[in-house]
């Protein structure tokens, strides 16, 4: 499917705030792959399509991936809005044709991010946290400096917020989160 009509699927099916979303993601992560080197083309595709799935209620998350056999995890079932990274890139694979593993994975772990990701994998882990439609986080303007000059430290700094942020509320933190904030603080020697 080319990319102007992916926008257009997704412009139906998408609330207007999070279809805007997107658009920034995709922005994003086409300036951050031309500046480290990555496929622009490609890197567009992965963030206009990492959301692909937010429009799903919880139950329709877990039923989709009963429906298709993906596995679930305690926490996913408790937190199961996380579960719109894995249910959207299998469906960016059966209803919008995209069939590039680098893709998929990248959707799939925007969410949790996971231990030595792929380049693309961090650049839409990063594009989605500091992309400008967002409403203001904390340290954003570090983490932006960081995303366009230390990839790994960016990651790091969203890992390390997103953790405090889920402490406070008392939400449950996935595991792989948890591994993957370890992993780049361990990379980092933090």
């Amino acid at each position: 499917m080319e990319i102007a009509q992916i926008k257009e699927e997704l412009k139906k099916i998408l609330k207007p705030s999070r279809y805007r979303h997107s658009i920034g993601v995709e922005e994003v992560a086409m300036d951050m792959a031309a500046i480290f080197g990555y496929d622009i083309e490609m890197a567009g595709l992965a963030g206009i399509l990492h959301d692909c799935a937010k429009h799903l209620s919880e139950q329709e998350l877990l039923d989709e991936c009963n429906k298709y056999g993906l596995p679930v995890t305690d926490i996913e079932k408790r937190c199961a809005h996380i579960l719109h990274a894995k249910v959207g890139a299998l469906y960016a694979r059966i209803k919008y044709g995209v069939d590039n593993e680098e893709i998929l994975s990248a959707i799939r772990y925007h969410t949790t991010g996971r231990p030595d990701m792929t380049l693309l994998e961090k650049i839409i882990f990063t594009a989605d946290y500091i992309e400008p439609y967002r409403k203001p986080l904390p340290r954003i303007d570090e983490i932006r400096w960081a995303a366009y000059n230390t990839l790994d430290l960016a990651v790091y700094m969203i890992l390390e917020n997103m953790i405090e942020y889920l402490e406070s509320t008392a939400e449950a933190i996935d595991t792989t989160t948890i591994e993957t904030y370890k992993y780049y603080k361990g990379l980092l020697k933090l």
